[in-house]
């Protein structure tokens, strides 16, 4: 089992492993914005052009610039995350190539 990344109040066992983690937190993130971006152009078109379409345009064109920025924000790496080519500092090799090992999902059942 690979490195695992847990709060104080988690039970032991109940830790999802790191890799796990912050790929939810990115998923998260992008969807969040993705989600966004759908409600802004469907309530645009549903209802907001009833009342003004130059005001539907905006929410569009706003619509319009959301995915790029989700996909930067998606690939973000945050500051305590550790990326595919940095091994952990301070460990031994073969917990830096079980690490490795867990990011690229191999040995998994």
């Amino acid at each position: 089992m690979g490195p695992t990344r847990c709060s104080g109040s988690v039970p032991f066992g109940t830790c999802e492993s790191y890799a796990e983690d912050m790929y939810a937190r990115r998923r998260r993130r992008y969807f969040t914005l993705m989600g966004g971006c759908l409600f802004l152009f469907v309530s645009a078109w549903a209802f907001v052009r009833i009342w003004s379409v130059p005001a539907a345009i905006a929410l569009c064109v706003v619509a319009l610039l959301i995915p790029p920025i989700a996909a930067i924000v998606g690939n973000t790496k945050d500051k305590d995350d550790r990326w595919w080519d940095e091994p952990p500092q301070g460990h031994e090799n073969d917990e830096a190539d079980r690490w490795l090992d867990e990011l690229e999902r191999r040995n998994r059942p």
